[in-house]
């Protein structure tokens, strides 16, 4: 019996790989979606805010109410890692450890992982107290005292300038100096919120229930003990790309795969969004918009180069 061969491979089980499921299986392909935890980063937000059509819910609860809509257009989903892919005459071969399938084409929906600062504490207080993303987390301490961002860069700063609508006052560490735009740096600096020090480092965070203490290697204000009542880490981000890049698929010097509007690589039959991708905005709305644009972009492609589609049932 022949292999079966798939329309579309979905390499990743958050929230930008399901949603390409769904339009996925809207035009009528057959799809399998590849990933080793559900719900990606999204789950592991505690509060979700600015995601239309849900005014506040968990992001475990977001994520549950996306994959029950997934499911109702029957992808194939394999929840085990994708340990391997490799380019056929006709099709890719996408291997887990056990097992081997084949697809026409492929979309990376693999994301990113945060940049942490692996130190003490870090990680018993992960989402209680430590957090990755203002945007996200912040607005739950509106009217809190303090908030201390980790970074130096355009993106730290601009995550203090939106927690200052949510502290009373914001601690801005960069571990060398600052680098962002003039202009942000500008408003950072006339915020009589925010205040910035540079050459700091967290050694330590301590806590009870929930973080409320960094432990610093220089003093601030005689001290190296600073209260706080949330950390937010913004050093950076990590995409998961090496399976793409093993591909061919080129990536900028952050490793970010290069996509064009239409989600396409370099790479025919290779498709990306989210987090992964090389395009500035990185919010779950705006990873969804890529996905259904890859959808429709390969779609497109598998048509024009004549390969038959599946026979499935529409949804």
């Amino acid at each position: 019996m022949p292999e079966e061969t798939y329309d579309i491979a979905i390499i990743g089980t958050g929230i930008v790989g399901l949603a390409g499921a769904i339009y996925a299986r809207r035009m009528n392909l057959k799809t399998i979606v590849f990933g080793n935890e559900r719900g990606g980063t999204l789950a592991k937000t505690h509060v979700v805010e600015n995601y239309p059509g849900f005014i506040s819910l968990t992001g475990p609860e977001l994520m549950d109410k996306i994959l029950e809509h997934a499911k109702s257009y029957d992808p194939t989903i394999i929840m085990r890692n994708v340990v391997k892919i490799t380019r056929q005459k006709l099709c890719f071969k996408i291997f887990t450890k056990k097992e081997q399938y084949s697809a026409k084409t492929l979309l990376f929906a693999t994301g990113s992982i945060w940049k942490e600062l692996k130190v003490p504490g870090e990680e018993e207080f992960k989402n209680k107290g430590v957090h990755y993303c203002a945007s996200c987390d912040g607005p739950i301490y509106k009217g809190k005292k303090t908030a201390i961002v980790v970074g130096g860069a355009d993106s730290a700063v601009k995550e203090s300038l939106l927690l200052s609508e949510f502290f009373d006052e914001v601690y801005v560490l960069a571990r060398s100096t600052f680098r962002p735009e003039p202009i942000n740096k500008d408003r950072m600096d006339q915020n009589k919120k925010i205040k910035g020090y540079e050459g700091i480092q967290i050694k330590e965070i301590k806590g009870d229930k929930f973080a409320n203490e960094v432990i610093l290697d220089k003093p601030i204000n005689g001290s190296t003990s600073l209260k706080t009542d949330a950390i937010f880490v913004e050093i950076g981000h990590i995409p998961l790309s090496e399976l793409a890049i093993n591909l061919g698929v080129k990536v900028n010097k952050g490793k970010e795969i290069i996509i064009s509007r239409e989600a396409r690589t370099n790479v025919p039959g290779i498709y990306a969004a989210g987090d992964v991708g090389d395009l500035k905005f990185k919010q779950a709305i705006t990873g969804v918009g890529e996905a259904v644009t890859a959808i429709y972009a390969l779609y497109d492609d598998l048509k024009k180069g004549e390969i038959a589609l599946s026979n499935q049932g529409s949804h």
